[in-house]
């Protein structure tokens, strides 16, 4: 402690609490001098009595409450409890600001995009019965894996097979696959009196002399269409059912006469409707790729509605006279 220009390597500071007459500044030691010749400041300045005065007690009810010391230059806003989370984060000198995300234009976010990959066509076994297969619902296309020639299933008839033959094996017998497998179309006919038994293409079928629902196979035709083409041109629907050929739609189908191409409902629609188009709105295609469908004639709806979808808006449609529809499924 430096004590009138000496240092006191050991000392104690002592602060006595009163106020003695002459120029106390508040710190030791004490300053000889005229009364009031040197009050410190935080008495104000004033002097009273010949002691110095803080001539702010008479106006302590107008204090203001100081502010915390800071390095602002205006005047700081009040702060609320937690002041860091609200704090800002500078950055580190030299780097340049982020630099945000590119977005991609509104017409690609608002497409509603929309993938269905519902097939038509069943996957089945060599060995698997129509009967096992298609109970009390229209049967279409079937896939057969390769080797059914080596099977056992069994066949009964010859052109009508009895319900209960094995489908893929049926197709052999008709030449309608051959042992490599395929796709086949397959046609409920109703009851027939008797089956035929005969041996075709590697297959031997049995014969049976009773009645018995049946059914005939056929291939699967395919057939490329235009951006225009529509059900009600190429397989309205018919009773009984008729396929349609596999259809194979160009791509960019939405850039080209889309006045002429109207797509009429959503999942199912008019037969007035452009198919690829359709297959387009359903997600079944993409637009820049195009590629393999397979459509479905079903008899008319009462309405159809509009949607929006992957670029695609398709019209409602209410009591369309006498106007039939179709499904439209992915070819995978």
């Amino acid at each position: 402690m430096n004590v009138w220009g000496q240092i006191w390597a050991k000392a104690v500071y002592l602060v006595c609490n009163y106020s003695p007459k002459g120029n106390w500044w508040g710190h030791a030691p004490y300053k000889h001098g005229t009364p009031c010749s040197a009050c410190p400041p935080s008495y104000g300045g004033g002097c009273k009595d010949n002691l110095c005065y803080n001539v702010e007690d008479d106006r302590s009810s107008h204090l203001q409450e100081e502010t915390e010391e800071n390095n602002f230059i205006e005047p700081e806003a009040p702060r609320g409890t937690k002041p860091w989370s609200q704090a800002f984060k500078p950055e580190p000198p030299g780097l340049p600001p982020p630099t945000p995300a590119p977005t991609k234009p509104p017409t690609e976010d608002l497409q509603n995009e929309v993938v269905n990959t519902q097939q038509m066509s069943q996957l089945v076994t060599c060995d698997t019965k129509l009967r096992d297969q298609c109970k009390g619902t229209t049967c279409n296309r079937y896939e057969c894996p390769a080797g059914c020639l080596d099977a056992t299933g069994k066949v009964v008839g010859t052109v009508y097979y009895e319900m209960q033959s094995s489908v893929c094996r049926a197709a052999l017998h008709a030449g309608v696959i051959d042992n490599d497998g395929g796709w086949l179309d397959v046609t409920r006919q109703g009851r027939k009196d008797f089956f035929i038994k005969s041996n075709k293409n590697g297959v031997e079928s049995l014969g049976k002399y009773k009645s018995a629902n049946s059914f005939t196979v056929s291939r699967v035709a395919v057939q490329a269409i235009t951006c225009e083409t529509t059900v009600s041109q190429l397989c309205p629907y018919e009773k009984p059912t008729r396929h349609c050929p596999r259809l194979y739609c160009p791509r960019n189908c939405l850039e080209e006469n889309p006045h002429l191409s109207r797509v009429i409902g959503t999942r199912i629609y008019s037969d007035k409707s452009s198919i690829c188009r359709a297959a387009v709105h359903a997600g079944v295609i993409s637009n820049s790729v195009g590629g393999y469908i397979d459509v479905m004639p079903v008899d008319r709806r009462r309405h159809y509605i509009a949607s929006y979808q992957n670029g695609v808006s398709s019209e409602s449609l209410q009591n369309p006279p006498g106007g039939k529809a179709f499904r439209v499924f992915a070819v995978i």
